[in-house]
């Protein structure tokens, strides 16, 4: 049997008691999958596949999950129609009493009836059908209540319910329309000779045959002279929406009674095929199994549309953090490179070290006598104390401005790449504040970032030597000297300047290592800068990653699971599965055999 063919055939009667308990629970999970998936993003198509979600949650709760759990529960036709079809007149002709009022003035806002018969109110709890609506015995104008009418006139097993028009321009009425429609077992689309062409009522019929769903039609109103013509071009338009099958009625205008029904004659034929329903278990059951399964293999089908968009969804979060960390680990390299290959060592940082250094012959001898005696190097220093502390705060500006600069570049940056996406611009737009720039406190915070380095470093210098510091070279220089000859090394790190700078930045910090190397030693100079470096490194992170966050945390706002997707066909996959296990125990009398056995006393 092909996929197509089985896909066509209904729920199974015979069903075990596991198989139906196996599938509820597919259900419940694949409607669990749904309620998590969200589509927050507006990608193309994503406002349609969330109303979509939304709908075929609602049709879970409402319908096929509690329809499942009481397949012996009476049917329930759901009447609906476009406006002034006569739904209201029609239920009260069938059942032969004023059950439900016809409304006079249009929109009609009232909540939807249901008539049943009185042994079967049992099966219209709150746990039964719409869960969500309030149940209620009098006649209301509230539309989140479900009034309840028990009639000795209605045949047991049938429930009728009268909706809200499917047009009606109160959209409360239509979405309750729409609900009340999916959760039928049967629909009874009410049309009249007028209306019997509107797009509306044809829209939900196309969704009707889409999903196999029970539908029969009454042409309502229908002058007598007009009823073969129009009777006739309303079955070709069945036809051809795959609707051949359906039953068509056709209600001849005619005068109201008092009571507002309508002769007894004129929806005789439909009261009669109602009625057989209802006395026929099989009949009535076969109705009920076509209905739900078109409603299960839809949604199951609809379920990987609605993964499909969460796809697109988590691509979306994807791409758009991956260019806002591509923008911040940018400029978190960029900043590293600079604090690193002797960038810094220019300006008023490389002149206030000169000035502590006194350079003047002392750099010119480094330039062509690098085997200077290190003793040779400390003698030559002039540097006082506040000239340290002079270096100290051209460092600690000279840091702001790199990492400012930076910052404020790759603000720039992750903004554009964002701006280039209709997802992006949304998201840019409701942040509540201008991502395009740093952050206003970021100067501030850099500042504090600086200066808790420096503190770092000079607390290294100070505990390195903890043991050195009654010597003549510690006490010559200090631990402020010695802490900005540390912050030299490091900014010349890598030693990659170049050209005309690469003499003197890179002078600078021969004479910086050289000043530490006399106090230290090689090796704990090494240590000292390596540890410095990572430091500055990580402190610097920090301040970007704060910077990146206003980007990352708007898309973890979200709340778009990755697993999402893959949760949602899998789901699908299980319901589908259980399906075609089904059909394939109704076509095989051995397995048949067997799920008879299974359930036997």
């Amino acid at each position: 049997m092909s996929e197509h063919e089985a896909d066509q055939t209904p729920f199974p009667g015979r069903r075990t008691p596991d198989a139906t308990t196996e599938m509820v629970t597919a259900l419940v999970r694949m409607r669990g999958a749904l309620q998590e998936a969200r589509l927050p993003l507006e990608l193309p198509g994503a406002a349609e596949q969330r109303d979509a979600r939304t709908e075929m949650v609602d049709q879970l709760e409402d319908y096929v999950i509690p329809r499942l759990m009481t397949l012996d529960a009476p049917l329930l036709a759901v009447v609906g129609g476009s406006t002034g079809a006569g739904k209201s007149t029609l239920v009260n002709s069938l059942v032969g009493t004023r059950v439900t009022t016809p409304g006079v003035l249009r929109p009609t806002t009232r909540s939807p009836v249901l008539v049943h018969h009185p042994d079967d109110a049992k099966w219209f709890g709150q746990d039964r059908l719409l869960p969500e609506l309030e149940r209620v015995a009098r006649q209301t104008n509230d539309p989140e209540a479900l009034q309840l009418v028990a009639s000795p006139a209605m045949t047991p097993g049938l429930a009728i319910l009268d909706a809200p028009d499917i047009d009606s321009v109160e959209e409360r009425n239509r979405v309750l329309a729409a609900q009340l429609l999916a959760a039928a077992d049967l629909w009874l689309f009410v049309t009249s000779a007028a209306r019997y062409a509107d797009q509306v009522p044809w829209d939900f019929l196309r969704k009707a045959a889409e999903r196999s769903a029970a539908v029969a039609i009454v042409l309502d109103r229908t002058p007598a002279d007009a009823v073969e013509t129009i009777s006739t071009h309303l079955a070709r338009m069945l036809a051809s929406r795959g609707l051949k099958d359906s039953p068509l009625f056709t209600v001849e205008e005619g005068e109201v009674s008092e009571m507002g029904l309508l002769p007894s004659t004129s929806v005789i034929e439909i009261r009669q095929w109602l009625q057989a329903l209802a006395d026929d278990q099989d009949a009535r059951g076969a109705v009920v199994q076509q209905t739900l399964d078109g409603a299960v293999r839809t949604l199951a089908r609809r379920t990987h549309t609605v993964a499909d968009a969460a796809t697109e969804q988590t691509d979306a979060v994807r791409r758009l953090r991956e260019d806002a960390n591509e923008a911040y680990d940018r400029a978190v390299a960029q900043i590293a490179e600079a604090s690193a290959d002797g960038t810094l060592l220019r300006g008023e940082v490389l002149a206030r070290w000169q000035e502590f250094v006194g350079t003047g012959e002392l750099l010119k001898s480094l330039e062509t006598k690098v085997g200077w005696l290190r003793d040779r190097v400390v003698n030559a220093v002039k540097g006082k104390p506040q000239q340290a502390e002079r270096v100290t705060v051209a460092v600690e500006s000279g840091l702001e401005t790199l990492v400012l600069e930076h910052a404020e570049a790759a603000a720039e940056r992750a903004e554009a790449s964002w701006r280039g996406t209709a997802a992006g611009q949304i998201l840019l737009r409701d942040a509540g504040e201008d991502l395009g720039r740093a952050s206003r406190d970021f100067r501030r915070r850099a500042e504090r970032a600086v200066r808790d380095w420096q503190s770092d470093v000079l607390e290294m210098v100070r505990s390195e030597g903890a043991d050195k510091r009654s010597t003549a070279r510690f006490l010559a220089f200090g631990v402020n000297g010695l802490s900005v000859a540390l912050m030299v090394v490091v900014f010349a790190h890598t030693a990659g300047v170049t050209g005309a700078e690469a003499g003197i930045a890179g002078g600078s910090a021969v004479l910086g290592q050289k000043l530490l190397e006399a106090v230290f030693g090689d090796q704990a100079v090494r240590s000292l800068a390596e540890r410095a470096r990572r430091q500055l490194e990580v402190a610097v992170s920090d301040l970007l990653d704060s910077e990146r966050r206003r980007y990352t945390e708007l898309l973890d706002s979200l709340e778009i699971s990755p697993e999402a997707p893959e949760r949602l066909r899998a789901a699908a996959r299980k319901v589908d599965d259980l399906r075609y296990a089904a059909t394939r125990v109704q076509q095989d009398p051995a397995h048949q055999e067997s799920a008879s056995d299974d359930t036997a006393p």
